[in-house]
């Protein structure tokens, strides 16, 4: 028999479906989840709170799998779970339709101006003319991060006729590496990120980066806000050397009452909705875990899996 420690929100939907081999104990609470993380042989140990769950991660000496319904694996401690020899399934790809989608309303909200259009219906105001003028048709983009998320943002720009370069490792048509983007960047419109949160990815997008882009350009981030030297970007944006930023993640989260970014008329902050913009989350999670919970069972592999010493 193998335990399996739960979200008791996971219970309705998981219980009816688990195999007469798994045993489920479920927790409604972080101390519940403490007390019974030892005895895990699987566990799902989502909270809101990464350090809870990284803490709880740390007491489960038995566990063997670590399921998460989040893709960032930022603040888990990967080294323990690497040397416990712990195989851990995110997850990647289960939040990328409706992420990829606020991308575009993004792209398009920055674009056609459209905060300023909700902003005068609340007046009653009858606008005479377009505060945003700007076209995706014939526009250019920088994609950094090339995941489920990163491919369905190329995918989706496709039909607006937008120029997508994505940044990635292997080479390929349309690709820039690791080593070649900064000096491109003055070429685009948009500058998507969509990169894992990892030590190489931290302020990856900083002063000299911000200087280097167009002015008129626009950053979108529904990565982590770790990626932007968020200091630099209030800046840059205060200072209209960049055209704007369309922002789904900050740093810290929530971002605090009277913060810059809050008031900034060239910044949009989404309090990183994207991933919640769907009711289908949860049942894409459960249906995931219960096909691998069958691969566990006999022995195949279970995806998609976390590379622990890559983080991502």
């Amino acid at each position: 028999m193998t335990t399996l420690v739960a979200s008791a929100m996971a219970r309705p939907f998981l219980e009816p479906r688990l195999p007469a081999w798994v045993v489920p104990r479920w927790f409604a609470t972080t101390a519940e989840l403490f007390d019974l993380a030892p005895e895990a042989d699987i566990g799902w140990f989502d909270l809101y709170k990464k350090s809870d769950m990284a803490e709880a991660v740390r007491r489960a000496a038995k566990l063997k799998w670590l399921n998460s319904i989040y893709a960032g694996v930022d603040g888990m401690p990967l080294d323990l779970m690497a040397e416990r020899g712990v195989i851990y399934t995110n997850g990647s790809g289960i939040n990328a339709i409706t992420i990829a989608e606020y991308v575009i309303m993004g792209m398009l909200t920055m674009a056609k101006g459209y905060r300023d259009v909700v902003r005068a219906q609340d007046r009653q105001e009858w606008l005479l003319d377009s505060p945003g003028k700007a076209e995706l048709f014939g526009s250019r983009a920088l994609l950094l991060g090339y995941g489920a998320i990163g491919k369905l943002v190329e995918e989706r720009l496709r039909p607006f006729s937008v120029d997508v370069t994505v940044v990635r490792r292997s080479p390929g048509p349309g690709v820039l590496g690791p080593d070649e983007w900064r000096a491109r960047l003055h070429e685009f419109d948009w500058v998507i990120l969509a990169v894992p949160a990892t030590p190489e990815t931290d302020g990856m997008i900083g002063s000299a980066e911000l200087a280097a882009m167009k002015r008129s350009a626009v950053i979108v981030n529904i990565a982590r806000g770790t990626v932007i030297d968020q200091d630099a970007l209030v800046a840059a944006l205060t200072e209209k050397r960049i055209g704007g930023a369309f922002l789904d993640v900050t740093t810290p989260e929530p971002l605090p009452a009277g913060h810059p970014l809050w008031s900034l008329d060239n910044a949009h902050v989404t309090m990183h909705l994207s991933g919640r913009a769907q009711d289908k989350m949860f049942a894409r999670s459960v249906d995931r875990f219960l096909a691998n919970l069958d691969r566990w069972h006999s022995g195949e592999q279970v995806e998609p899996q976390v590379d622990l010493k890559l983080g991502y």
